[in-house]
């Protein structure tokens, strides 16, 4: 039982961080002379644009605004409260 109390701590710390990483590339993304290739602006575009960019291809930016990251954290809290839900199954 405590084991799985863990597992979902880690699986909801997990995705709280990730949801902020998505947030921070959010704001970022409106700064108009960010150094992509600069350190921490780069390891934030790594681990997001490849989850985000699932979202990219069936969304479309909508008079230049992109809604893409907002269903990606919607689906990401769906997945979140999908996995606590199949461990404590398990419990």
């Amino acid at each position: 039982m405590n084991l799985l109390l863990k597992i979902n701590g880690l699986i909801s710390t997990f995705i709280y961080f990730y949801s902020i990483l998505i947030v921070l590339r959010i704001f970022m993304s409106w700064l108009p002379n960010i150094d992509w290739d600069a350190q921490p602006m780069k390891f934030i575009s790594i681990v997001t644009d490849s989850y985000l960019d699932i979202f990219r291809r069936f969304i479309p930016p909508l008079g230049g605004l992109d809604f893409s990251p907002i269903v990606a954290l919607l689906v990401l809290g769906v997945i979140e409260d999908l996995l606590v839900r199949i461990v404590n199954l398990g419990a």
